[in-house]
């Protein structure tokens, strides 16, 4: 259980998360209404057409960060599993590749069940496009989680 609480329970609280983003509370409506006055605070004379540029990129940089995390806290939580090591083990495939391919997995099955979600909210659209970019962010997560595992490999070998 203890286990469970330190390495599954964050991957569960950051799917809410996403899950609850994908409301009509994180709308473009409504990040609109917080982007925009930022932006005129900092340039009083920006176009609107300016504005809806910049949301547009801090709404896809959105996916894309909370694809990232949700990617390395899966992947930090598998690593931690002992059942994925030895189905890894099976299938002759070098644990790491297998990691890697799970969590793109699971992260591209969850930003399409996102998208059907968002196709259900009035003030949402559904897009494939989104789902590359969220895949693209895990895309991203991992391989900085395959970075960081190799520095500390490399780091525990030269310690040796």
């Amino acid at each position: 259980m203890k286990s469970f609480l330190k390495y599954w329970l964050p991957v569960l609280i950051w799917l809410a998360i996403i899950f609850v983003g994908s409301t009509d509370l994180m709308s473009a409506e409504h990040t609109s209404r917080i982007i925009g006055p930022i932006l005129r605070w900092f340039k009083s004379d920006i176009s609107a057409e300016t504005v809806r540029q910049v949301q547009f990129l801090v709404r896809k940089t959105g996916h894309v960060t909370e694809y990232a995390i949700l990617a390395t806290l899966i992947w930090r939580a598998l690593r931690r599993s002992a059942v994925p090591r030895m189905k890894m083990s099976i299938l002759r495939l070098r644990s790491g590749q297998v990691l890697f391919l799970t969590v793109l997995v699971a992260c591209g099955l969850f930003a399409a069940s996102d998208e059907f979600h968002q196709s259900f909210v009035p003030s949402r659209t559904a897009s494939a496009n989104d789902v590359m970019i969220d895949a693209l962010g895990a895309l991203i997560g991992l391989t900085i989680c395959v970075a960081v595992a190799r520095r500390k490999v490399l780091k525990e070998k030269h310690a040796s």
